[in-house]
């Protein structure tokens, strides 16, 4: 249950009109985010690129908040790309270890806020620290009925099609299903954001201007929304102001 207007005002105090405007009937039900600029913001401040994450760490708990507080009933935020396994390793180590270090502090405000936690991605790939930091969370807030929040986690849009390809494929070979019966939805069904509802909102931080193998099959008809505002900077008043031209925009889903 979303709250009352009166609470939604004072939470996104120093918005302006711009909550005026915001209509909490229309509230895109789905909101996925590319999570970009956490290195350029530190570079930007002479940190090293692991000062830049732990800051984005910040704004991923006020964009729960947020979309607690607009309504949204799902949110995915693309933490860890699969492609990103090729930075430097110290980063990607420090990555590794902030993961745990986060849920960890934020598991016990998770369960408070009623934030349902599950993880998309090849998490077999990363330590097992890390995993199980994840598995935990996942396992201590599955009964929860608030906002779901979806993470992923080396993960690759394209590895996820294979993958479900490939298990359709041998479903086939087996004689579990024939080729006629394979459409859409069996796809769908095999993914690994099988349940979940397809983004209605899909947001890219920094600028740039590209998906980066993020939810390919998922993000067909999503509305798209860039902002320059570099990740670690990135707050309520921006998810706000997304959700707001979100709900200025007519979906027509191909049709005229």
């Amino acid at each position: 249950m979303s709250p009352d207007s009166s609470s939604r005002s004072a939470f996104f105090t120093g918005t302006g009109d711009l909550i005026a405007e915001f209509d909490s009937e229309r509230a895109p039900r789905h909101v996925a985010i590319i999570m970009d600029g956490n290195g350029r913001w530190a570079e930007q401040r002479g940190l090293p690129r692991l000062a830049g994450h732990k800051a984005g760490a910040q704004a991923v708990r006020e964009v729960i908040a947020a979309s607690i507080e607009l309504g949204i009933e799902y949110l995915t935020i693309y933490s860890f790309s699969s492609e990103n396994w090729s930075r430097p390793r110290d980063e990607v180590t420090g990555l590794m270890s902030l993961f745990v270090e986060v849920l960890e502090r934020e598991l016990v405000n998770l369960e408070k806020m009623r934030v349902r936690v599950k993880v998309i991605g090849s998490i077999d790939r990363v330590p097992q620290a890390t995993a199980r930091a994840f598995e935990r969370c996942v396992e201590r807030t599955k009964l929860n009925d608030g906002l779901t929040l979806v993470v992923a986690l080396s993960y690759g849009g394209r590895v996820d099609i294979v993958e479900a390809v490939r298990d359709i494929a041998q479903a086939a070979v087996s004689g579990a299903i024939q080729p006629a019966q394979i459409d859409e939805a069996l796809v769908a069904s095999r993914l690994s954001t099988a349940g979940i509802p397809d983004p209605d909102l899909l947001v890219r931080t920094s600028g740039e201007m590209r998906v980066s193998n993020f939810l390919l099959w998922e993000i067909a008809y999503s509305e798209f929304w860039v902002t320059e505002t570099l990740w670690p900077d990135f707050d309520r008043s921006d998810l706000l102001a997304a959700a707001v031209d979100y709900q200025g925009r007519t979906r027509r889903f191909g049709g005229s």
